[in-house]
C-alpha cells in the first residue's frame, strides 16, 4: 500500500516543483538544504532567500516586455515595489539591483527613500509614487524631497484637499497622479473603496483644481481592486471603466501620459497553485492598447506596484512539532515550538494559507493532524492546508523529530506581527537568517535577528530594574542567558 508521506504528495501534486525537491529523503527549497539550516541554526526560525526576489521581477519584467512587443505596444513599462510589503533594507537592497521604482505609503516611507538616496541605491530619476491618504508629516516629507529636486517624485491623490496642502509646501511645478476609488467586488461589505476619487468625480476634480493650476501637472492615473489582478469578469469589467476615465481625461490633458494599474499578483499558496501570469500581462496591455486605438488616444506608459508577488515568495518559516495531543477520538493535534498568531499573523488574523510541507521524514507513514502554537490563545492555530481543509504530516514520533515549513510568507508577516516588539503571551521572534548565493552561486547565510530573549521583552514592558535584578543573579550563579523558548532540534 502507498502510505508514505511521499505517496500522498505523488499521488496529488506534480512533484518535483520548480522550487521544491526532494534530496536524501529531506526537502530543499530552491536547492537549500533546510535540514542543514535547521542543524546549524535550530527552529522556530524565519528564513529570506534573497535570490527569488530578483527572480520575480525578472519574470514581470519580461511578461510585459514580451507582451509590448506582440501588440506593438508604443509606451515604456516601469516596476514598481510596494514598501509596505516588506520595509526590511535586505530586501529594497535585492529588489533595487534590478531597476525598479518605489511606491510608498506613509510619511516615514519617505525618510526609507532619502537613506536611500544617500547610499546610491536610487537617484533623482527613480519614479517614487507616494500612495495613501496624506497628513501633515507626509505632505512636508513629500515636499521635501520634490523641493530637492527629486523631479520623479510623484504624489497620488487620494482626497480633494492634497492638491492644495501639496501647492503650500512644493515650492516650485510638481507631478501628480489621481487614485481611481474603484467599485468594490459585490461581496465586499461596501460599494466604494475609501482611497482615491470615484469615477464620475475624476474629469470635473482635474477641471476643477489641476487645469488651470500652473504648478500642478497630471501625469498618472492610478488604478487598483482589493482583489487583485485576476481572470474574472469583475476585474476585466473594472478595468474597462478605468480605461474610459482614461482616455476622456487625455483627450483634455495632454501631459497625462502613464496608467499605474497597481500591484495584486497573486503568489502560489498550494502545490496545485495555477495562474498563467503571462496571459493576464498579455490580455491587459491588448485591453488597454484596444480602447486607447478605439478613442483615438496615445497608450500610456505603464506602471505596476508589485508588494507581495516582489517579496513574498522568498520568505518561509520552519518549527520543530514539540508533542502531540490527542484529544478525542478523531483530531490530533501536533504542537509546534512557536505560535501562529506571532510569527505568521495572516494565518490568524485573515484566514491567510501558505504552502507547508515537512522538512524531513517524507518515507514515513503519515497521519491527519491540526497544528497548534504555544499561546494559550484558542485562535492559535492552524487547520486548513491544500488537502481540503485537512493537513497530512509523517506520523508523530517523539523519538524523531518532526520539522515542518510554512513557505511563501515573505509578505507583510513582520510589520504585522510587529517586528521587534512584544508578542502575544511574550512568545519571542524566532531567529531570522538570510540566504543569499554569490557571484559562484554558492550559498551563504547570515543571522540578521537573535530570537528575542526575555530581558528583550522585559526592557520593552518597563520592567528595567527587573531585567537588572535577573542579568545580575544570573551573573552571581554563573547561568548563561537562556533564551524563553529554547531552540530544539
Amino acid at each position: 500500500m502507498n502510505t508514505k508521506y511521499i505517496d500522498l504528495i505523488d499521488q496529488s501534486f506534480h512533484f518535483p516543483q520548480e522550487e521544491f525537491t526532494l534530496e536524501d529523503k529531506n526537502l530543499f527549497f530552491h536547492g537549500v538544504d533546510l535540514m542543514q539550516v535547521v542543524a546549524e541554526y535550530g527552529a522556530p526560525l524565519k528564513f529570506t532567500y534573497l535570490p527569488k526576489i530578483s527572480d520575480n521581477i525578472l519574470r514581470a519584467k519580461d511578461w510585459f516586455a514580451n507582451a509590448f512587443k506582440k501588440h506593438n505596444y508604443k509606451g515604456k513599462y516601469n516596476y514598481c515595489y510596494c514598501t509596505k510589503s516588506s520595509h526590511f533594507k535586505h530586501v529594497l537592497d535585492e529588489a533595487l539591483k534590478n531597476d525598479i521604482h518605489i511606491e510608498t505609503s506613509s510619511a516615514f516611507d519617505i525618510d526609507i527613500v532619502q537613506n536611500l538616496k544617500k547610499e546610491g541605491k536610487i537617484t533623482n530619476d527613480t519614479y517614487v509614487l507616494s500612495n495613501g491618504f496624506k497628513r501633515d508629516k507626509y505632505i512636508g516629507n513629500i515636499a521635501n524631497l520634490i523641493n530637492s529636486g527629486h523631479h520623479n517624485c510623484i504624489p497620488i491623490i487620494d482626497n480633494y484637499e492634497e492638491i492644495d496642502l501639496l501647492s503650500q509646501n512644493i515650492d516650485g511645478k510638481f507631478k501628480v497622479g489621481i487614485r481611481i476609488a474603484s467599485e468594490e467586488e459585490p461581496k465586499f461589505e461596501f460599494y466604494t473603496s475609501r482611497l482615491g476619487i470615484g469615477y464620475k468625480n475624476i474629469v470635473p476634480f482635474y477641471k476643477n483644481q489641476i487645469q488651470n493650476n500652473e504648478k500642478v501637472e497630471l501625469k498618472m492615473l492610478h488604478f487598483f481592486i482589493n482583489t487583485g489582478i485576476r481572470d474574472n469578469a469583475y476585474y476585466w469589467n473594472e478595468l474597462t471603466k478605468c480605461l474610459k476615465v482614461y482616455t476622456a481625461l487625455k483627450k483634455i490633458c495632454p501631459t497625462l501620459d502613464s496608467l499605474n494599474i497597481g500591484g495584486g499578483f497573486p503568489i502560489k499558496n498550494s502545490l496545485a497553485f495555477d495562474f498563467d501570469y503571462a496571459y493576464m500581462v498579455e490580455e491587459i496591455v491588448n485591453q488597454i492598447k484596444t480602447v486607447c486605438d478605439e478613442e483615438e488616444v496615445k497608450v500610456p506608459n505603464i506602471f505596476t506596484e508589485f508588494g507581495s508577488f516582489t517579496v513574498g515568495e522568498s520568505g518561509g518559516a520552519i518549527y520543530q512539532v514539540l508533542y502531540q495531543k490527542q484529544q478525542n477520538d478523531r483530531e490530533k493535534w501536533n504542537m509546534i515550538n512557536s505560535s501562529f498568531i506571532t510569527t505568521l499573523p495572516d494565518t490568524w488574523a485573515i484566514n491567510k494559507r501558505f504552502i507547508m510541507l515537512p522538512v524531513n521524514r517524507w518515507y514515513d507513514n503519515y497521519e491527519r493532524v491540526l497544528l497548534g502554537g504555544l499561546t494559550c490563545d484558542s485562535d492559535d492555530y492552524y487547520n486548513s492546508e491544500q488537502h481540503v481543509n485537512a493537513i497530512y504530516l509523517p506520523k508523530f514520533n517523539k523519538e524523531k523529530p518532526l520539522y515542518i515549513g510554512f513557505f511563501n510568507t515573505g509578505a507583510y508577516q513582520e510589520t504585522i506581527g510587529g517586528f521587534g516588539g512584544l508578542q502575544h503571551c511574550l512568545i519571542p521572534a524566532p531567529k531570522h537568517i538570510l540566504i543569499q548565493r554569490d557571484d559562484n552561486g554558492n550559498l551563504r547565510t547570515e543571522i540578521f535577528a537573535e530570537q528575542q530573549k526575555s530581558e528583550d521583552l522585559l526592557h520593552i514592558l518597563g520592567y528595567t530594574n527587573l531585567r537588572q535584578d535577573i542579568n545580575t543573579t544570573n551573573q552571581k550563579q554563573g547561568i548563561e542567558e537562556t533564551l524563553p523558548i529554547n531552540s530544539q532540534q
